[in-house]
């Protein structure tokens, strides 16, 4: 563990607005691609959707793939790789499963429970140093995402399970990443599309429901922006640590709550835009007041 930390600070420091200007990029393509499988997830089962996602982007990469072949074939940690790719699995089928079965907002605001879980496994296996400060602010972060989601009006149900699912195999995720932060960026990308095609397409053909051809390109549509929003993410996640990017997720719930109206007529209500500003400005305040009453100090 020690020599894994001394590695990460070896490396030149990467400026944080450039990885967050990554992550934010990621988010709005993928916000778009949300909005896509919500539409089509009371169609397709979501094991259908994650496959053809990652089809697409298959056949997207192909070329990449053969230029790269000798990175691919030399690989040393291939447990690592596999790892990534088992939790990305779980964490996007669960995530596509909640979206058929949840307004789009809910789920948002679901998945922005993650800085949480992430700080705290970045500190536990990864060493990774997260100050009192920043716990507090995620905390208060957090208090927000409740107020959002008025939990004495929401039913359990199976979407409710499948969102939280989602949440801690998609932190998962995020730490393996940074295990694998030596990695090239896109060779990372590529054993990642390859190996959810592969995980995904058995329990696919089991669950498959025809496609008119109509459906082809909003189908389509939906694993470009997942392939590129991928690429966005490694770029931001590789070079950054996660607990200063952790926090920048919450951000994402503006484009959700624009995409959820436009797309879906849900007007926000008054705890959402409540529970939204206290989330944006917990989010926004981390860095200038760790600064001023010197946060890094502490863990």
């Amino acid at each position: 563990m020690a020599a894994e930390a001394d590695s990460r600070s070896a490396r030149p420091a990467v400026s944080l607005w450039s990885s967050a200007g990554w992550l934010l990029l990621d988010m709005s393509l993928v916000t778009v691609m949300q909005v896509l499988v919500k539409a089509k997830g009371e169609t397709y089962p979501a094991i259908q959707l994650v496959f053809l996602r990652s089809l697409v982007g298959f056949l997207a990469v192909a070329p990449l793939m053969w230029r790269h072949r000798a990175k691919l074939a030399s690989l040393s940690n291939i447990r690592g790789h596999l790892a990534r790719v088992a939790f990305n699995s779980a964490a996007l089928t669960c995530n596509f499963a909640a979206f058929a079965a949840l307004p789009l907002a809910l789920v948002t605001a679901i998945g922005y429970t993650r800085p949480l879980i992430l700080l705290a496994m970045a500190a536990f296996l990864l060493g990774e140093r997260v100050s009192r400060i920043r716990y507090g602010l995620t905390a208060v972060g957090f208090i927000g995402i409740v107020l959002m989601l008025r939990p004495d009006e929401i039913p359990w149900n199976a979407g409710l399970l499948a969102a939280f699912g989602s949440v801690f195999f998609g932190a998962l995720s995020v730490v393996q990443t940074r295990r694998l932060a030596g990695e090239d960026t896109v060779v990372l990308m590529l054993f990642y599309t390859v190996g959810l095609t592969v995980l995904t397409a058995v329990p696919a053909a089991i669950a498959w429901a025809p496609i008119p051809w109509s459906e082809a390109p909003a189908i389509i549509l939906i694993g470009v922006l997942a392939q590129i929003g991928q690429y966005c993410w490694l770029q931001a996640y590789q070079k950054q640590e996660a607990r200063l990017l952790a926090p920048i997720g919450y951000l994402s719930i503006v484009f959700s709550a624009a995409a959820g109206w436009l797309a879906f007529g849900e007007v926000p209500t008054l705890s959402l835009c409540i529970g939204a500003a206290i989330v944006i400005v917990a989010t926004l305040s981390t860095g200038p007041v760790e600064n001023r009453f010197g946060g890094r100090k502490g863990s």
